[in-house]
């Protein structure tokens, strides 16, 4: 048996819940935020039997899209703004997921 954590940004957390409960897996949804943006998150918790692994990853995958967002630099906020201070693209999205071995696991 095996957990998944997977932090996946807020815009795609529906879609990859209702990928994951179609395909019979038990979902815990936690709000979560960090990263660089400090943008919203939801991590995942999915107790998973180890041949099922793959195909939750793969869900997660799928629909985890990374996008590109404009971050303005401190510099903007003041005067003589200088062309390294432009705003900046960063990638965000996407879904960072961990695989944890688990000894037991008990529903009450």
């Amino acid at each position: 048996m095996k957990l998944i954590m997977a932090i996946v940004n807020n815009d795609d957390s529906t879609v990859v819940a209702s990928a994951l409960t179609k395909e019979k897996f038990t979902v815990t949804r936690l709000s979560t935020n960090g990263g660089f943006l400090m943008v919203g998150n939801t991590t995942f918790l999915i107790g998973v039997e180890d041949n099922k692994v793959e195909l939750a990853k793969s869900l997660i995958n799928k629909f985890s899209q990374t996008r590109t967002h404009a971050v303005p630099s401190t510099g903007a906020y003041g005067n003589n703004l200088r062309a390294d201070e432009l705003p900046a693209d960063v990638a965000v999205g996407g879904a960072t997921v961990f695989v944890l071995g688990v000894e037991s696991m008990d529903k009450y």
